[in-house]
């Protein structure tokens, strides 16, 4: 069945209001909880023990920056497989270094670190600002809590310098990283008449002097601005990780409202596809009878390559799939699994931009709207196969999403996703997928309204289908 402009539209407006709530990978993850809590899932700590029943659902997050989440079929028994979409939170942006504090010819700035591969010219002459988690010490009984801040208006800008005093800026612009991509907070004079000072130390009860305290390494605007949105004291303030982001929404945009102009897009995208296809496929009685676990994998720092306790090159999801397949009286039942198992890696993939068509191999062009991309690749950057191509093409067929075919050109590098991470890991049957874009890693990208649609009703096939598609297979 066709879908609707209504519907398509409506989805899209979902979608970025999800990007707008969620300007870091913590804010993100408390997103997907919030959806996940009121559709009745539970949420599992790792240092607690489990039990795990049949039509029940689950989370676990890892440093509030991950998530997995997880539904068991009503057929599940360990040993059974498990059906997965994996993606990832973070985005290539900048972070407030952990001695941030500059003050520069009557500016006070704040230290940065690039982290991913962003395309750090799209930052400049941006209305910016922080968002992300705040460690806080409780006044009255010392308790720590995790605490998501986002202050809401432009606090932060990297100005361009004039085209009088670089006249080659049109013909080549890189700036230096460490010295050209450090925001202006405010001016020194302003921040002064406003009484923004902070000792570098505090004081301990015998008189002498404690090391430097967390809130005196950055500047004292900052730290009031931060303290202020909290409702806490700077001595509260254990310490932070914070992103630099955009203040612009993401919006519909284009003549007919086609088109997604958003940060983010890479690659919480698919963070929001999986999810909601996850919720989508609940909505019947389908898990009833579903012999796998369906569930959804979104992993922090892929764009720095996946190695922290919370990427997808740690074992924190095989250590949950361990857990769910745990069986007395059936040692192998996980292993057993692996071979049932099917991934989906969900990252955005390179759309045919019209003004650099000769980066797409002619064969091989992925259009804007015209359904969800299977990426490959015979060096393993990514990780489809010929049999898990063709499984998706089986789902894709019974719930009528496009798909499209993309191979990075021969005199071209190429990126990777997860997808290769979790299968060698694993030893897990895996295909990469994601919805085309244009200027990925840039401050804003672009995308397709309808694409989002495509996702959707792709991780809602496959968490319905799967099983019966694996089932068809004779080798």
């Amino acid at each position: 069945m066709a879908v609707t402009r209504e519907k398509v539209l409506a989805t899209a407006k979902d979608f970025l209001s999800f990007i707008n709530k969620s300007p870091s990978p913590f804010h993100a993850v408390d997103e997907v909880k919030r959806a996940l809590v009121s559709s009745g899932f539970k949420e599992l700590k790792e240092s607690d023990s489990w039990k795990i029943a049949p039509l029940q659902k689950y989370f676990v997050t890892k440093n509030q920056s991950t998530i997995i989440a997880f539904a068991v079929g009503g057929k599940y028994r360990p040993g059974n497989g498990f059906s997965i979409v994996g993606a990832h939170t973070d985005s290539p942006c900048l972070r407030v270094k952990p001695v941030s504090n500059k003050v520069k010819q009557g500016f006070c700035q704040l230290g940065v670190e690039c982290y991913g591969g962003g395309i750090w010219s799209t930052w400049f002459d941006r209305d910016l600002t922080v968002a992300g988690r705040v460690l806080v010490k409780d006044k009255s009984d010392d308790s720590i809590s995790h605490q998501l801040v986002h202050i809401p208006r432009p606090i932060l800008r990297i100005p361009h310098l004039a085209i009088h005093l670089q006249r080659d800026i049109n013909d080549s612009f890189g700036p230096n990283k460490e010295t050209h991509l450090c925001p202006i907070l405010a001016t020194c004079l302003e921040a002064e008449l406003q009484g923004d000072k902070l000792s570098a130390s505090t004081s301990c009860s015998d008189g002498t002097e404690s090391v430097v305290s967390q809130a005196a390494k950055h500047p004292p605007t900052l730290v009031k601005l931060v303290c202020q949105e909290l409702n806490i004291e700077p001595s509260q303030m254990l310490d932070f990780e914070l992103c630099l982001a955009d203040t612009q929404p993401a919006t519909l945009g284009g003549a007919y409202e086609e088109f997604l102009f958003s940060p983010r897009l890479d690659n919480l995208f698919n963070a929001y596809a999986a999810y909601q296809g996850l919720l989508l496929s609940l909505q019947d009685e389908s898990l009833e009878t579903d012999p796998n676990v369906r569930m959804i994998s979104l992993f922090d720092n892929e764009e720095v390559g996946s190695e922290s306790a919370q990427g997808a090159g740690s074992m924190f999801q095989e250590i949950i799939m361990r857990r769910i397949s745990a069986d007395r009286d059936h040692i192998v039942a996980f292993e057993e699994s692996i071979a049932k198992s099917y991934m989906v890696s969900a990252d955005q993939a390179h759309g045919c931009h019209p003004n650099y068509a000769e980066k797409h191999e002619s064969n091989h062009q992925p259009e804007l709207h015209k359904g969800i991309v299977i990426k490959f690749n015979s060096n393993q950057r990514y990780a489809t196969t010929g049999i898990t191509a063709t499984i998706l093409r089986q789902i894709a067929k019974k719930v009528s999403v496009p798909l499209q075919d993309f191979v990075v050109r021969n005199d071209s590098t190429c990126g990777s996703t997860i997808g290769p991470i979790m299968s060698a890991k694993l030893g897990m049957q895996t295909i990469d997928v994601g919805a085309p874009q244009f200027a990925m890693h840039s401050i804003r990208e672009t995308g397709a309204t309808t694409d989002v649609v495509h996702a959707v009703k792709l991780f809602e096939g496959f968490f319905r289908f799967y099983p019966e598609i694996q089932s068809s297979l004779k080798f």
